[in-house]
């Protein structure tokens, strides 16, 4: 009788991710797909935590479907993920990280869309949890049977979190390259994007969790920063060794400037040692001096441009003092010069730096920044008029140009109110006849700015210094009231108070009382 071929073999790498492995394991084995079109093979890389006896637990479970294979720990996933490639023999293969999960549905619909599109690898839509950031650009454009380096934003999609077909990867010889102990799934993932006849993509499901650990254990947060840049040289490398179309290859080099590069001029710079900071701002002057076209450099978002440029033409002294600006401040202060805005970090027209210009420019994102930059104050008071007001001020990233009209707060179903907007700090007066204009019963309005074709909510960490406040038009009265939703959301609750309402609160008080 034939051997039973399973449609997809799942890969787990284990190194000490108790207590995830559990619940990653659980999300593995509860696939609708069903345990019998599955092959699970895990390697327990030298874990010490417990994981060897949680997989030989759900080993004995499932034993026509998890094998567990052993190994001296090997310091990245790359050995144990081509020991299990070589025991794989289903005919599409899906990694997942051993402290991540899966969509109950996730490799059903999977093995679907590659059966029915034919594509030799599918990304299915991966979503971060536990604060882990995923980039989503990929994802953004909806479902689609054909991308490529080329045409999409894949160069930010380059993990190995994806349903490949087997015989692809073995038609190729593609494995794990295992000098690399982090970002090694990211040469092989290259080369099967470039070996691949066809490249879906499905976004209407949360197919993949992607975890980051309360420990920070994930082997791309505790990687030593001098690590880091070891593996990143070599994954730069190896990319502009495979990735030769020229969009392609500009995609590429963006992706890992942008990512892994800019990672190493941050958080990981301030807390290295002085002697890691001199080997982190030497080594990436070479990536840079190597790799970086002027073409890339100006597609670098601005706090990686400047960071990367200031290493590549100025000193560690200089990349410490914009790595320390960028902690305390992010991208402020701004400066609006005609129709261009730059961030004035440590270096931007220092005397005697000669640093350009445009390392500093963040010009195409200030649409994105244009918005509130820290929380609103709010209160009642007065407006300029002497009218009662509910009084709101903020900061915001983008100072208003000369002759640029006035942003506009608007209350929903309410009238629009120009807000002042001096340097980085907005403020506006919202009269309180306004705010009740109109109110019969008891209505819940938010408030909104709009700044040019641009909008953005005004939130608050608390209003509780704001109370209530009675409102008298003729011979009508309310009672407004600054709220809080859940996401910090400021906005009003306006309340006619009637004859019937007062009556019925003083009923209800004398018979507590």
């Amino acid at each position: 009788m034939a051997a039973r071929v399973p449609d997809v073999t799942v890969v787990v790498a284990v190194y000490n991710t108790m207590p995830y492995l559990t619940e990653c394991l659980e999300s593995i084995l509860t696939q609708s797909i069903g345990t019998d079109r599955l092959q699970v093979i895990a390697v327990d890389d030298g874990s010490t935590d417990g994981g060897g006896a949680e997989l030989d637990a759900w080993a004995a479970r499932f034993p026509d479907t998890v094998t567990v294979l052993r190994q001296p720990n090997s310091g990245g996933p790359a050995g144990p993920s081509n020991r299990a490639l070589d025991r794989a023999t289903g005919r599409y293969v899906f990694f997942v990280g051993a402290d991540d999960r899966l969509g109950r549905e996730a490799l059903e619909r999977l093995v679907g869309a590659a059966d029915e599109t034919g594509a030799d690898i599918v990304l299915g839509r991966l979503v971060g949890a536990g604060g882990r950031r995923v980039d989503q650009a990929v994802f953004a454009g909806g479902d689609r049977d054909a991308i490529t380096l080329a045409d999409s934003p894949l160069a930010w999609a380059l993990s190995n979190t994806k349903l490949f077909r087997r015989s692809l990867v073995e038609e190729h010889r593609i494995r794990f390259p295992e000098d690399m102990a982090s970002c090694s799934d990211q040469p092989f993932t290259i080369r099967a994007v470039l070996a691949a006849r066809r490249i879906a993509v499905r976004t209407g499901y949360e197919f993949y969790y992607a975890m980051r650990r309360a420990d920070a254990g994930n082997i791309t947060f505790r990687t030593p920063p001098t690590r880091l840049l070891h593996d990143t040289a070599l994954l730069l490398a190896r990319a502009a060794d495979l990735v030769t179309e020229p969009r392609a290859r500009h995609n590429v080099l963006v992706r890992h400037f942008a990512w892994e590069v800019g990672k190493l001029l941050g958080e990981r710079f301030l807390t290295a040692g002085p002697d890691d900071r001199d080997t982190i701002h030497q080594g990436v002057r070479k990536l840079a001096d190597a790799h970086l076209t002027e073409e890339a450099r100006r597609e670098l978002p601005v706090r990686h441009r400047a960071a990367i440029s200031v290493a590549q033409h100025g000193t560690a002294d200089d990349v410490l003092a914009l790595a320390r600006h960028y902690a305390e401040h992010r991208l402020g202060p701004a400066v609006a010069e005609g129709e261009r805005y730059y961030v004035a970090f440590p270096g931007f027209r220092a005397a005697g730096r000669g640093f350009p210009d445009e390392w500093f420019d963040a010009t195409a994102e200030a649409v994105k920044l244009d918005r509130q930059d820290g929380p609103a104050t709010v209160g009642w008071g007065r407006g300029p008029d002497g009218r009662p007001a509910l009084l709101l001020r903020w900061s915001t990233w983008v100072p208003r140009q000369d002759g640029e009209p006035a942003p506009t707060v608007k209350v929903r179903r309410g009238p629009g109110v120009p807000a002042e907007l001096s340097g980085v700090t907005a403020g506006a007066a919202i009269p309180m006849d306004d705010l009740v204009h109109g109110e019969s019963h008891r209505r819940f309005r938010d408030i909104t700015v709009r700044r040019g074709p641009r909008k953005y909510p005004v939130t608050v960490t608390g209003v509780a210094a704001a109370g209530h406040r009675v409102h008298r038009v003729g011979g009508r009265f309310f009672l407004v009231s600054v709220v809080c939703g859940p996401d910090g959301r400021v906005g009003v609750e306006v309340r006619p108070i009637t004859v019937r309402r007062v009556a019925g609160r003083l009923r209800r008080t004398l018979r507590r009382g």
